[in-house]
């Protein structure tokens, strides 16, 4: 398990919000003993000179080796946070995919590998069951801003 810590300056990064069967795909964050900490939907940061939307599919091709397509437009959350004891800054473009539908169906969990050769896990979550003392969603208020869009598809 590699041990990592929020870099010292605010980072730009775009993730996509892939959903079935109600379900969120969402990679686990680990605390240094192992214990998954908290949830975040997959993606990453931008490159130089690269829009979100360029950043979120490629992010997705390298990682899960799948084309998505952007829909819509981001949420945008700035996320101040602790881990380990080291203070976070991010800004993040949160924005719905269109994920293949046959891609990964019925695994769970979905192990990929990050750009620095680092393991990683994803699983399909209730975004209801998360916040709620164990495992946490991330960026913070992420859970609050999905179901805030959702009462407003219902007036």
């Amino acid at each position: 398990m590699n041990i990592w810590r929020p870099q010292q300056h605010i980072q730009v990064k775009a993730l996509g919000l892939v959903w079935r069967n109600g379900l969120l795909l969402a990679s686990e964050i680990y605390l240094d003993d192992g214990t998954v900490k908290g949830v975040r939907p997959l993606g990453g940061r931008l490159e130089f000179g690269e829009t979100w939307r360029d950043a979120l599919i490629r992010e997705f091709s390298e990682e899960l080796d799948v084309v998505v397509e952007v829909t819509g437009e981001p949420l945008i959350l700035e996320n101040i946070y602790t881990h380990q004891g080291v203070v976070g800054h991010e800004i993040t473009f949160v924005s719905e995919l269109i994920f293949p539908e046959d891609a990964y169906a019925g695994l769970d969990p979905i192990e990929y590998v990050e750009d620095n050769g680092q393991r990683c896990l994803a699983r399909w979550y209730d975004v209801e069951q998360l916040d709620c003392g164990d495992v946490e969603l991330y960026p913070n208020g992420l859970k609050a801003q999905l179901q805030a869009r959702e009462r407003s598809k219902f007036p």
